[in-house]
């Protein structure tokens, strides 16, 4: 079974022992203010939201079922993420701090992966090119001939992580379809590329 549903809903409870294998969507905030990530990078959630997915977590690996947690970066896809708001207009950070991502895609098929395996543990998941929230936003307004002005700078402290997730492909065999914004942008634009 896959789990994707934030807390506080009670999802677990309704499964009884149900279940053999659990996959469970958690999130890189629980990471807290590690700027590099990577499998043995230890929790330190320092937000509400990071400390109820962590004990989502713990409830997941505790059950009587065998369970991989994955910890996704950004994600993003068609009609979704920074370059949907670019299309828009609507304001975006623009700064120096570093955002990982993983297509929607790509996360679909670590979620599938892990289905099938017997991996367990807990893995951040992001693709192979983290870069600066100005970097992506440029990005997409170079590839959407917007201006930048559209844009707004903000001082976003609240993210600057690299997140390296390596080694759940390598456990799990799996290839990335993108491993770069600068591939998954353009294919989840489509028709508004130029």
């Amino acid at each position: 079974m896959l789990h994707s549903v934030p807390p506080p809903a009670n999802v677990l409870d309704a499964l009884g022992d149900a279940p053999s294998r659990v996959v469970y969507l958690s999130t890189t905030s629980v990471y807290g203010s590690a700027r590099l990530v990577h499998e043995n990078t230890p929790v330190d959630p320092t937000s509400e939201r990071a400390r109820l997915r962590l004990a989502e977590e713990q409830r997941v690996a505790a059950g009587p079922w065998s369970s991989l947690i994955l910890r996704p970066a950004a994600i993003y896809g068609p009609g979704r993420g920074i370059h949907e708001r670019v299309l828009r207009g609507e304001p975006c950070e623009i700064g120096d701090n570093f955002i990982s991502r993983i297509h929607v895609d790509d996360l679909a098929t670590h979620v599938e992966a892990g289905l099938l395996s017997d991996v367990t543990g807990a893995y951040p998941v992001a693709d192979e090119e983290p870069c600066t929230s100005r970097e992506i936003v440029e990005f997409c307004a170079s590839k959407l001939s917007v201006q930048l002005r559209q844009a707004k700078a903000f001082d976003n402290t609240r993210t600057n992580r690299r997140v390296d997730g390596s080694a759940i492909r390598r456990l799990l065999g799996i290839t990335l379809q993108y491993p770069s914004y600068k591939v998954g942008i353009p294919a989840s634009l489509g028709r508004h590329t130029l």
